[in-house]
């Protein structure tokens, strides 16, 4: 026993040291998710922070006029451009999408009718921008409330209040945390060991191999080892960028991540290892990999929630061999979760690594 646990432990080593001597598999199992992380980060985590590029054309010299532009010019959701001087230019500029919109303030805007000020913001806008329009127009209209409040105290008989929960939702960075996590441990998982055991084979090391007492299960148990320390240190630098770039909030153990991340891996990467372990080249191996991996992919959470899709394609995707993984994380991550709430999507990676593994040991060949 403790010779299958040397030996063992000296592939585990021998695969990681090779793992980081190959700059192409550091680049898709660690940099190509962290890109991913950034992008789909920068867009979503200030979508709150809504803003609007427009041309801010002041025809009136009314006081009330000259204060409504001054106040714009200190607004947060109005990014204007004071180059544009007429309303002409301002729809040559809205043609090539370069402005949102364009707010006319007219001559007789603030124009005093029995003691109080009146007029009409004009907001221009293109067909293509009316979605964008009618959202300003409303902020606007906010605005303009408040100005008139001072001048007409009216207590409106019927209203609406808001109260809060006390409980935050979940954002759109969350739910793309979660699944860039679950990308990260699919091109960890499928992507290495389907590139490397056609490469292996090719060279005659599954071969040579072969010809010593090492068995499939010691095989198959370093190469697990090794790819759960290398999956941790991805996943690590996941979580570090997006703590410090993005402000992820930790709400669950860190103990349950990392043991629900290690049983990600291992679920995750026999897969990679009965399609690497059965394809005899690259030629085959390829086409398998993504045959397997562009489902899940897209149908698993990774990119966006489950939640916009069908709900019979829903009660699909909810036995994907990655949705768990997802579903896990975010549970973990965001909702606090502890191991024992994420029993049943525990369960279901037990289930398919039992399926993967009875699989990838009777197809996996040495040469």
């Amino acid at each position: 026993m403790k010779k299958s646990f040397y030996t063992i432990i000296t592939f585990a080593r021998l695969n990681t040291k090779r793992y980081f001597r190959d700059r192409l598999a550091i680049f898709f199992t660690v940099v190509f998710p962290l890109i991913f992380l950034v992008i789909f980060g920068s867009l979503f985590h200030n979508t709150s922070n809504i803003s609007f590029n427009v041309a801010l054309i002041n025809q009136s010299k009314s006081p009330l006029a000259q204060q409504i532009v001054a106040q714009a010019k200190k607004s947060n959701v109005l990014k204007i451009n004071y180059s544009v001087a007429t309303l002409g230019d301002a729809e040559a500029k809205m043609q090539r999408s370069e402005l949102d919109a364009a707010l006319v303030l007219p001559q007789n805007f603030g124009m005093v009718v029995n003691g109080i000020p009146s007029g009409q913001l004009v907001v221009y806008y293109n067909e293509n921008d009316q979605q964008a329009a009618s959202t300003l127009a409303t902020i606007l209209q906010g605005q303009f409330n408040i100005f008139n409040a001072r001048y007409i105290k009216v207590s409106p008989p019927l209203s609406v209040v808001t109260k809060s929960t006390n409980q935050s939702s979940l954002t759109q960075f969350d739910y793309t945390f979660s699944g860039l996590l679950g990308f990260a441990v699919l091109a960890l998982g499928i992507f290495g060991p389907v590139n490397v055991f056609p490469e292996l084979k090719k060279q005659g090391i599954l071969r040579r191999l072969h010809t010593t007492p090492l068995r499939v299960w010691q095989y198959f148990t370093s190469n697990v080892l090794s790819q759960s320390v290398i999956g941790l240190f991805s996943i690590a630098i996941m979580f570090t960028v997006s703590v410090l770039v993005f402000h992820l909030q930790m709400k669950g153990s860190y103990i349950s991540f990392i043991i629900f991340a290690i049983l990600s891996i291992f679920t995750i990467y026999g897969i990679g290892l009965a399609l690497g372990g059965w394809a005899k080249n690259e030629r085959q191996a390829a086409p398998l990999g993504n045959l397997v991996s562009f489902p899940m992919m897209f149908l698993s959470g990774t990119f966006f929630p489950r939640y916009l899709m069908p709900e019979w394609l829903q009660k699909i995707t909810n036995y994907l061999p990655l949705t768990p993984v997802i579903d896990g994380f975010r549970l973990i991550v965001t909702e606090g979760k502890s191991l024992f709430a994420v029993g049943p999507q525990i369960g279901l990676l037990l289930i398919w690594a039992v399926i993967i593994y009875f699989i990838a040991f009777r197809i996996f060949r040495w040469e």
